[in-house]
């Protein structure tokens, strides 16, 4: 198996204090997934970050405060674990990180079977990026201590569907 880690949505507008979308238990994970992105760049795995890239009038912000709007640095991925080069990013404008990108394809291209998964929220992008990755056929396999949702339960029941229903691997 040839596996990559996705960071999703570890975006300043999602992390940093005060900001439109702020999940508070996202800055309690960033130590663990700061440790995942450098033991995947040591064993030479893809580290691929996916990150919302909204338009300004995006039909997602009457369900949502408006965030990560292209361009502008709350949709920059937060300085701790900051992209380098080599690492790939894909924008997307939905929750899933394979609807309407190249993410399937740069997998393939790559030869990826197997997804380590980590990120905000749990319940949303992480689970719908999740359920994509297993109906295209990938392994996933999701640290329950590198993803975060706005609250506990939350966190915990997509964690349970996604092991459940999903069959995806939580460790």
């Amino acid at each position: 198996m040839k596996q990559a880690l996705l960071v999703i949505d570890m975006l300043n507008d999602f992390v940093l204090p005060g900001a439109p979308l702020e999940i508070p238990a996202a800055r309690e994970i960033l130590p663990r997934i700061e440790a995942l992105i450098a033991q995947a760049r040591a064993e030479g795995r893809p580290v691929i970050y996916i990150c919302d890239s909204h338009d300004p009038d995006d039909e997602e912000f009457d369900l949502y405060p408006p965030h990560a709007v292209a361009g502008t640095e709350g949709a920059g991925v937060v300085a701790q674990i900051a992209p380098r080069s080599g690492d790939m990013i894909v924008a997307k404008k939905r929750f899933s990180g394979f609807y309407g990108t190249n993410l399937g394809e740069a997998l393939k291209e790559r030869g990826i079977d197997s997804l380590e998964v980590t990120g905000v929220c749990t319940d949303i992008c992480v689970q719908y990026t999740a359920a994509d990755a297993v109906m295209r056929g990938f392994k996933v396999t999701i640290p329950s201590d590198s993803v975060a949702a706005l609250s506990e339960t939350a966190h915990d029941q997509a964690l349970d569907h996604m092991r459940q229903v999903l069959h995806v691997e939580v460790i």
